[in-house]
This record gives structure tokens, C-alpha cells and sequence, in this order.
């Protein structure tokens, strides 16, 4: 079951070039309260005319336009006469197709670039004669196009935004999506409201009266389960299916052995008593190891806990009503779980989520995720709106999958008691800090297949490695590390080594993401 949020309001599809910051896009239009969705560059005219888009963003992109094999469009979307704004590879894209001229600069523009309006424009209402944008180009559009006029330039870039109006294509040579570029939101809304005339009407209390309306009209008087983790995502999704159908609903919590310490506890009790949800604990920790047992593999690991998963709710079925059929399921799969997994972007498949990749194919549920389109920071709010406490709202992000893809190596129950210990340091560590709020999440993660020697008490040691991820994002598509303070590192890392044997070294990873995932399987 597909949650179409732009059945009533409108959309604005993101045309993804490979930029960085495609995903960073959809998010500032969405900010301003209309929706948007992220396609590939490979759509053709009449995929995107399916979609009945109100307007299109071409990104940016990592190559030259006139390079041989460069990415590009189908030309008939220029056709279709859908407001189109171009943004650094997007601007020059339309600039070739349209018989202007990119060129190589002699300079290249990187970074805080000092821009100037050219002439009076509708794109750049508001916006002052002299403003700083964020540029990342080595190429530049020296010709318009016909029918275009240019609107801005720089000391080394003459046609750093053009706009057409009787064509209502626009585009800029910077990025209006990132923080560093001044007055990049009101440009974006110019496009949006003033060019495009887009409604902004997208907001929490549509998204939630729109999606109880179609849980409501999908299940009629079906019977529904729920994946209950205990995490945000599914919170969210079970609240927004009760307030649907009510005691149609019957979540299910699957003790998988792979929670962190105390987690089962906050969901069979604490959850249960505030939102009165019906709730059903299956303990399948035997079958969850038993099907791990000796695997390392990470994607293996994905899918054995999705099917793992699946064949749980079954057997829950027959607990909970074994005379009636339960025909849906409900998942709390997030927008960046869809585009990782091959899907929303056309991407290749970073690593398969256990409720989406991992799926298997004689799945007997309908599935319904009414969050599949949303990202995190989206159904934090939306879970603020619907009454969930902030310390369900805003608990530390934690894989479907578990401790299960924090150990790099076979998962069994010595390797969860390290990792679990582990984690369980750092998170009290770290809240005693008052550090919650300023990070998003810290996978805690065992090199299991790693040793290394140390020594600890005048002997020998050969002990396992801890990797500490502390990061920080607002979508999950993109993450930097935290600046965790010297003196609360030194101490996760001085107890973990004391309070765990079998660990005697803690690593910090600072990778950011790109090109390291959150996770590390």
C-alpha cells in the first residue's frame, strides 16, 4: 500500500544528476511545505508525465554536460511544459539542450562565491542586488539559450543564472540548497510559489489526516499487525494505524535477542501503557541464531532477519486470532530506507533495509507503511503532533536488523553480550553528558573478526576492537561525525576496557556520508 501525498497537493520531482545533494533538495522543498520526491535522470517524459509533477529540479552532478557519455535527459520532458529549475549540472544541462554553449572556466568557482543580480527577475525576488552563494563548478554556460535572459554573475562567471519566462525554465550556477548559500530558501520558494505557482499546503496535520483516511479506507474491516521495534518509525506507524482502525490493530514486539540493553522492557511496558496499543511479545531468539549461526556476510544477514522476521508474524497469527485472517502489515520503512535499498532514486543498492531488500518473496501480508515516503527528521515532528513522548521521539536511531549488523562477524550470543555491554556504556555515558541532543545517533560496533594485542594488568592481551560512529543528520541520506569532547571519549574508552575483557581497544571512526554509511554493514 503506496501513501501518495500529492494525490491532493502538489509535487515537485527532483531529477537526480548523481549530485550529493539531491536528497538535500526534496528536503528544502518540503521544508516550505509542499512535497517532493526524488527521480533518476533515466526517467523518461512519460514516466515523469505519470506522475503529474507541478514542477521539476534538475541537481547537480559530478561530470561535464559535454563530455562524452555525459548524463542527460530525455528531451521530450522539455515538452511536457512543466516549470523546470536547473541547479549547477541541472543549469548547464538546460543550457546544451536548449543550443547555449558550456564551456570550461580558465578559473574554477569553489565555495563562497560573492554573486550580483544582473537584471530585475522573478527567481530572484527579494533576494539583494549582492549576495553570497556556494559554488562548485570548473565549467560555465557562455551562451544563453533563446528566449533567456541573464539574471546574475560573478567576478569570474558571467551567466550565473539565466531564467526564461514565457518557457518558465529557470536556472542557477551555485546551490540554493545548502546553508551556505544566503537567501537559497527564498530563491527556491520564487520558483516554487511565484514562478511555479505551487500551493503550500503540505503539512504535518494533512499528513497525518491523509494517512489515517487511507489506512482507513484500504482495511476497512480487515485485521492488522504491526512490527513493534520500540524505535520512532514504528511508533509513529502504530499510532497512526490505531488512530485509524483502533483494536483492529494488534502489534506484535519480536524478542529477537538482538535489542540493546533494556529496549524489550521499554516496549512491552512502557509504550503498551501510554498509547494502550494491543500488544503481543513472541520470543524467537532461538530461530533468529539458529539462522545466523555462522554467517558474516552482511547482506546475508539482512535478508535472514527480514525473512526471519516475516516468518515470525505468521507465527504470531496464530496466536492472536485463529479464526479470522490478518491481512496487512505495518512497517515503519522510512523514505531513506526506500532509496537505499535500489528504490525511490534509482540508485544502486547501498545495502538492503530488513523491511524492504530483505523481504521475501511469498510475503502473505499486504504491506502498509505510512511513513515510506517521509524522512526522520519528518516523523519526529509528526510524532510530536500526535502526542508520543519526546523520549520515544527522540531515541537514538536503531537498525530493524538490530546489534546483528554492529558486529562485524558471526553473531552469536558471547559477540551481542560485548557489543550490547559496549553500547550500553556509551549511550549512559553520553546522556550523562547531556550529549543526545547534539548527536543523531552512535552505532557501538564489534570487530569481532579482528584482534589485536594489548596489554591490561602487566599481561598480554588479545582482545577485540570497539568502533565508536558517532554522528549527526538531519535525513539520514547524508551524516557527518560528532565532535564528541576529548574528555567524555577518554572515558567511554577507559570503562569499556576496564568493564569488558574481551575488548581492549576503542576506535573512533570520523568518516562521513558519503562515502561511509551509518551503519557499517
Amino acid at each position: 500500500m503506496d501513501f501518495d501525498f500529492h494525490k491532493k497537493h502538489d509535487l515537485v520531482l527532483v531529477v537526480d544528476f548523481g549530485a550529493q545533494y539531491a536528497q538535500l533538495i526534496a528536503r528544502r522543498v518540503r521544508e516550505l511545505n509542499i512535497y517532493s520526491e526524488i527521480i533518476p535522470y533515466k526517467a523518461t517524459a512519460e514516466e515523469i508525465q505519470s506522475k503529474n509533477p507541478s514542477a521539476l529540479i534538475f541537481s547537480g552532478g559530478p561530470a561535464s554536460v559535454y563530455e562524452s557519455g555525459a548524463v542527460s535527459i530525455d528531451p521530450k520532458i522539455y515538452d511536457l511544459k512543466i516549470p523546470i529549475l536547473g541547479i549547477c549540472y541541472g543549469f548547464q544541462l538546460i543550457a546544451k539542450d536548449l543550443n547555449g554553449v558550456v564551456s570550461k572556466n580558465d578559473v574554477a568557482e569553489y565555495g563562497k562565491t560573492y554573486t550580483s543580480k544582473a537584471d530585475s527577475s522573478t527567481l530572484l525576488k527579494d533576494i539583494p542586488d549582492n549576495f553570497s552563494t556556494w559554488m562548485s563548478h570548473r565549467d560555465s554556460v557562455t551562451k544563453v539559450p533563446d528566449r533567456f535572459s541573464v539574471i546574475a554573475s560573478t567576478e569570474e562567471t558571467k551567466v550565473a543564472a539565466f531564467e526564461s519566462s514565457s518557457l518558465n525554465i529557470y536556472g542557477v550556477q551555485w546551490h540554493p540548497e545548502v546553508i551556505h548559500s544566503e537567501y537559497g530558501q527564498t530563491l527556491l520558494k520564487n520558483f516554487l510559489v511565484e514562478c511555479a505557482n505551487l500551493k503550500q499546503d503540505w503539512t504535518n496535520n494533512s499528513i497525518i489526516d491523509e494517512a489515517i483516511d487511507e489506512v482507513r479506507q484500504t482495511v476497512g474491516d480487515k485485521k492488522v499487525i504491526c512490527a513493534l521495534s520500540g524505535g520512532v518509525d514504528s511508533a509513529v506507524a502504530a499510532t497512526i494505524v490505531q488512530r485509524a482502525i483502533g483494536d483492529s490493530l494488534t502489534c506484535v514486539f519480536i524478542d529477537h535477542g538482538l535489542l540493546r540493553a533494556g529496549e524489550a522492557e521499554q516496549v512491552t511496558n512502557d509504550f503498551v501503557a501510554l498509547t494502550h496499543i494491543k500488544l503481543e511479545v513472541l520470543d524467537a531468539k532461538k530461530n533468529f541464531f539458529s539462522q545466523l549461526n555462522g554467517i558474516t556476510d552482511p547482506e546475508q544477514k539482512r535478508k535472514i532477519i527480514g525473512a526471519q522476521f516475516i516468518r515470525a508474524f505468521e507465527e504470531a497469527t496464530k496466536q492472536i486470532a485463529a479464526d479470522q485472517d490478518i491481512e496487512f502489515l505495518v512497517q515503519g520503512t522510512l523514505y531513506p530506507d526506500v532509496v537505499e535499498s535500489g528504490g525511490g532514486s534509482g540508485t544502486d543498492v547501498i545495502k538492503s533495509h530488513h523491511n524492504v531488500g530483505g523481504l521475501p518473496d511469498d510475503l502473505k501480508f499486504k504491506l502498509i507503511e505510512p511513513l515510506r515516503n517521509l524522512f526522520k527528521d519528518e516523523v519526529r515532528q509528526i510524532g510530536l503532533d500526535l502526542g508520543l513522548p519526546r523520549d520515544i521521539i527522540f531515541r537514538h536511531p536503531f537498525p530493524g536488523p538490530g546489534l546483528a549488523i554492529r558486529i562485524i562477524g558471526e553473531v552469536n550470543d558471547h559477540n551481542i553480550d560485548i557489543v550490547r555491554r559496549a553500547d550500553l556504556i556509551v549511550r549512559q555515558e553520553f546522556g550523562q553528558a547531556n550529549l543526545d541532543a547534539e548527536i543523531w545517533q552512535c552505532p557501538v560496533v564489534l570487530l569481532a573478526d579482528v584482534r589485536s594485542v594489548g596489554v591490561q594488568g602487566d599481561s598480554r592481551t588479545y582482545g577485540h576492537p570497539i568502533v565508536l560512529r558517532p554522528v549527526t543528520s538531519q535525513d539520514a541520506m547524508t551524516a557527518d561525525w560528532a565532535k564528541i569532547p576529548y574528555d567524555i571519549l577518554e572515558k567511554v574508552s577507559t570503562r569499556i576496557t576496564n568493564e569488558i575483557p574481551e575488548v581492549n581497544r576503542v576506535i573512533l571512526d570520523i568518516t562521513s556520508k558519503p562515502p561511509g554509511s551509518i551503519e557499517w554493514e
